[in-house]
């Protein structure tokens, strides 16, 4: 069982770090658990202990990692063989478009593997707490407050690991954001639940 920790701000937000389920935290806010319900909570746990059993903390911190190598050799190679007769034949253009690309690349594969990993937790979420529309519920009600009130002290580096974006209120339709928009998180689980009605076996994932 994960350690759970509570964080005293206003602003409803959720999310589970450490390197496996040995090592697991999950962490609500004081926000969310004024606005909630208990079953909407259970959603909200849910998903976050999907994100635990998934390793998703780990692999996001790899693919971070992985990123930050990209870009560094990107300017690495930008900038190798200064001095060197060949230089001469290089094309300053390339060198330059390598040195803006390569890094955009690397950051758009970290975000579309961050938000498809956000998809899986709310699938996984939602069968773990019995209802998906406990979870789908509580998105709409985290994402209403979160997209009018920044979470104090929120860092880009960790933005991927709450349950929505602690940015929403800057970026939440933008290109660069963490999160699958809200809205189509909800539309999935609400499919999801009508297959749960329908009788449809579903597997946790």
């Amino acid at each position: 069982m994960p350690r759970v920790y509570i964080v005293n701000s206003a602003v409803p937000n959720a999310f589970a770090t450490g390197r496996n389920p040995e090592h697991a935290a999950v962490c609500v806010t004081s926000g969310i658990m004024k606005i909630l319900s208990p079953e909407e909570i259970s959603g909200v746990l849910g998903h976050e202990l999907s994100h635990v059993k998934h390793g998703d903390i780990l692999l996001s911190s790899v693919v971070a990692s992985m990123a930050g190598v990209i870009s560094m050799m990107s300017r690495f190679g930008m900038y190798a063989g200064t001095g060197r007769r060949d230089n001469e034949n290089r094309s300053p253009i390339a060198g330059l478009l390598m040195l803006i690309l390569a890094p955009l690349a690397a950051m758009l594969i970290q975000l579309a593997i961050s938000r498809s990993r956000e998809y899986m937790a709310d699938y996984s979420g939602g069968i773990l707490c019995g209802n998906p529309d406990y979870l789908a519920s509580a998105l709409d009600k985290i994402d209403a407050i979160a997209t009018q009130r920044t979470l104090p002290n929120a860092s880009p580096s960790t933005a991927h690991m709450f349950i929505v974006s602690p940015f929403s209120a800057q970026d939440a339709k933008a290109l660069f954001s963490t999160h699958p928009a809200t809205e189509d998180r909800i539309k999935k689980l609400q499919e999801e639940s009508e297959e749960m009605r329908a009788g449809k076996k579903l597997e946790y994932k």
